[in-house]
């Protein structure tokens, strides 16, 4: 929905109403919020929180404007909860690497019933529910916006939620970190034989990590523009083996990898 209309309908009734819920994941980035100290107050001003996972154990309202999604969707349950959000929400915004990529849970998504079979037994206790291989949100309803990263920044979830509110001409980058560090002037890792995923992921952060003096792990996602084939090439070129980048991909983008996978084998056949 035109997030113009949201503020507009909101200004007629009363502030926006917001809801937060948590799906698998560790809660960080709902914690993460909370540490825009500074802005914290103001941001709570402009808003009706109706809900937030982390703080109650009351159901969810039956009304609101704005759902906001933190984990990868890994059961039945979780399904019809973000099919509920998406019904009620005028806007959606997946926040954190679990809800716009599957994150870590999506680790185990390759193999996932032998995987459960192994773990459980063949007998999974009932308080998992009917489990699913772990996916992003976005595979189950629409999402409106998204703030990557892990843990996702609490300014650009301010930004985001702001736009979601307001309305706004922001793009999402779709290039890959590589540039970003390149503007920076950092000096690239694969000149020290070292490993990082900058090579073929989204430019979400401003290369934070790098900036920092570490290799970037991919936390944002697959950039649209990424070659992973050029990119294991760069590494064998460096001195690293190109499995282990496969195995460093697999960490945030397993389930964009198999998605992957699954698209080119149906159109070999």
């Amino acid at each position: 929905m035109n997030a113009t209309l949201i503020a507009s309908e909101c200004e007629a009734r009363t502030q926006p109403r917001v809801v937060v819920a948590g799906l698998a994941s560790c809660f960080g980035c709902q914690l993460q919020i909370t540490n825009a100290e500074a802005h914290l107050l103001e941001v709570l001003g402009q808003i009706d929180l109706r809900y937030w996972q982390l703080v109650s154990s009351e159901p969810l309202p039956d009304e609101y404007d704005v759902a906001v999604i933190e984990g990868a969707v890994t059961t039945d349950e979780a399904v019809r909860t973000v099919r509920e959000l998406r019904a009620k929400a005028k806007a959606v915004i997946a926040i954190g690497a679990c809800a716009v990529t599957g994150g870590v849970p999506g680790m185990a998504a390759a193999g996932f019933d032998d995987r459960v079979a192994g773990t459980f037994a063949g007998a999974v206790p009932s308080a998992c529910g009917t489990m699913r291989a772990p996916k992003p949100v976005s595979d189950y309803i629409d999402v409106d916006f998204t703030v990557r990263c892990c843990p996702i920044d609490s300014y650009d979830f301010i930004r985001v939620l702001q736009s979601a509110l307001y309305g706004s001409n922001h793009i999402e980058a779709d290039r890959t970190m590589c540039g970003d560090c390149k503007r920076r002037e950092n000096e690239c890792f694969y000149k020290q034989g070292t490993l990082c995923l900058g090579l073929v992921t989204r430019a979400a952060c401003g290369a934070r990590c790098v900036n920092l003096g570490r290799p970037c792990n991919g936390c944002a996602g697959l950039s649209p523009d990424a070659n992973l084939e050029a990119a294991r090439a760069t590494c064998t070129a460096a001195g690293v083996d190109p499995n282990r980048f496969d195995e460093a991909l697999q960490m945030f983008n397993q389930a964009a990898l198999i998605a992957a996978a699954d698209a080119a084998r149906k159109e070999a056949e």
